[in-house]
């Protein structure tokens, strides 16, 4: 996650979500108190210094250019993507993730075209965090980091293995997190925009879109107490 809750505006602005967490199961989130601080912080800085930057970016960045700065972010991104899901034993998925990735930095000149799109050959990111949890570690306690946003115990760890092994892996994380963020901006304010509490709201949707990539866009459903049997039982009584 990253500038803020970009992530948290991408979820509900790209996938829907049956099953909240946060009802059902419960947010782990012991840090309540220095997260709601830290969210405060994010949301001031959001208002007062990254609303403005990107404001002042898409009004003076043509669209093809903005589209092939955020293709060129998503390009670097592919073999993280490849080796999380060969981690959870995704051999299809991966070998889509190293063929967009040969593709695009080649024919799409360096990522900044997606032509591997254009050849029908499918995006669908992951990563160690997504990886883990297809495995059944638990997302663990719920953080927000100043500035990089809500995230948890296992993402964060999943993004610290990797920074690891490519020390480019935070820039690249922040500069695709960062165009997700002016591309649903938007929709990021009209989710907080009228809340009582926003911190509730971007801490659930943050973990429900976890989940939900987790379980590779396959929606938790609720199980719903069948009331009409139960009539027709207590009526038979």
């Amino acid at each position: 996650a990253a500038l803020l809750s970009a992530g948290a505006g991408t979820v509900l602005a790209e996938e829907e979500i049956q099953a909240p967490e946060s009802a059902e199961q419960g947010v782990n989130d012991p840090l309540e108190g220095i997260n709601r601080v830290t969210s405060g912080f994010n949301r001031i800085f959001r208002k007062v210094v990254a609303d403005p930057l990107i404001s002042t970016y898409k009004a003076i960045t043509p669209d093809p250019v903005e589209q092939g700065i955020a293709n060129f972010a998503k390009n670097l991104t592919e073999p993280v993507t490849a080796a999380s899901s060969l981690l959870q034993g995704d051999t299809d998925n991966a070998s889509k993730a190293i063929g967009r990735f040969v593709v695009n930095t080649t024919a799409g000149m360096g990522g900044i075209s997606d032509t591997a799109s254009d050849l029908n050959i499918q995006e669908t990111q992951e990563d160690l965090g997504q990886a883990a949890g297809s495995h059944g570690v638990e997302g663990g306690a719920h953080i927000v980091l100043p500035i990089l946003g809500p995230t948890n115990l296992r993402d964060i760890t999943g993004d610290v293995l990797t920074t690891l092994a490519n020390p480019l892996h935070t820039a690249v994380t922040v500069a695709n997190t960062g165009t997700n963020y002016a591309e649903n901006r938007d929709e990021l304010e009209a989710l907080t925009k009228d809340s009582v509490d926003p911190y509730i709201i971007e801490r659930d949707a943050y973990e429900q879109n976890r989940v939900y990539k987790v379980n590779n866009g396959q929606a938790q459903l609720i199980d719903i107490p069948n009331f009409e049997n139960d009539e027709r039982d207590t009526a038979s009584q």
